[in-house]
């Protein structure tokens, strides 16, 4: 899997956006994120639009039960991604949120029969702590956990941790929020932008980190994926992390 990915929660439904995605595999993007609430459907329909053309390395992953409401409801937001998404199987699928008001067991109990029946390949959380992410893998393997990370914002420090030391594929979410002396000083020592210094932070992180910048744009895209070849020093990294 290509460390960085796609962020797609302002994909809405057109053929510019579907050439987008075309175009994003085509320069080597192969995890692509999405979810059932973003642009009411309409990502996961543009996605599922331009998969038939993807190579089959092309790794999707969705999320339902960011509302709550229960597990009749998640299964519900599943089953519109299965449709959305012309998938019978979905590669990655992680609960979105948390529903306080249903034991986390049950609701991996109820992705697990999908696991079990074939429907879903792997089971990701979001926004979970290390608390949270042991008792869904008491039911049933967690691949993936998509929490909010980045230079910014660090609140998830043990639930990366605890990843990394899980081989658990931990993505961050907003990875590129503001910026600081730091990141420009470094940026214009390698001649890179701010951005691709961000995410060069994040990918030395931890070898499990994988984020997902948004984008709408070609540019930025490219941008992005040239961060994958950035060598930041040890002191880079200090300076950046203080």
């Amino acid at each position: 899997m290509t460390r960085i990915g796609l962020g797609t929660n302002r994909l809405a439904e057109s053929a510019e956006n579907r050439a987008f995605l075309e175009a994003a595999v085509e320069a080597g993007v192969n995890f692509i994120d999405t979810a059932h609430v973003y642009v009411g459907g309409e990502s996961e329909r543009t996605i599922g639009s331009a998969l038939p053309s993807f190579p089959k390395e092309v790794l999707v992953g969705t999320k339902g039960g960011y509302n709550g409401g229960g597990n009749d409801v998640l299964r519900a937001e599943l089953e519109q991604s299965f449709e959305r998404l012309a998938v019978e199987t979905i590669p990655l699928y992680y609960l979105h949120r948390v529903d306080p008001e249903v034991p986390i067991e049950e609701t991996m109990g109820l992705l697990k029969g999908y696991r079990d029946e074939g429907r879903i390949t792997h089971i990701g959380l979001s926004e979970v702590s290390v608390d949270q992410i042991e008792r869904a893998r008491s039911v049933v393997p967690i691949a993936a956990v998509q929490n909010e990370y980045s230079l910014a914002e660090r609140n998830h420090e043990e639930a990366l941790e605890h990843c990394a030391s899980e081989g658990i594929v931990f993505v961050p979410f907003f990875p590129l929020r503001r910026s600081s002396p730091a990141v420009a000083e470094i940026a214009a020592r390698h001649d890179v932008t701010p951005t691709q210094v961000k995410l060069a932070w994040l990918l030395r992180r931890a070898p499990v980190v994988a984020p997902i910048p948004g984008t709408l744009s070609r540019e930025h895209l490219k941008e992005n994926l040239a961060a994958l070849d950035i060598e930041l020093s040890p002191e880079d990294v200090e300076a950046l992390s203080g």
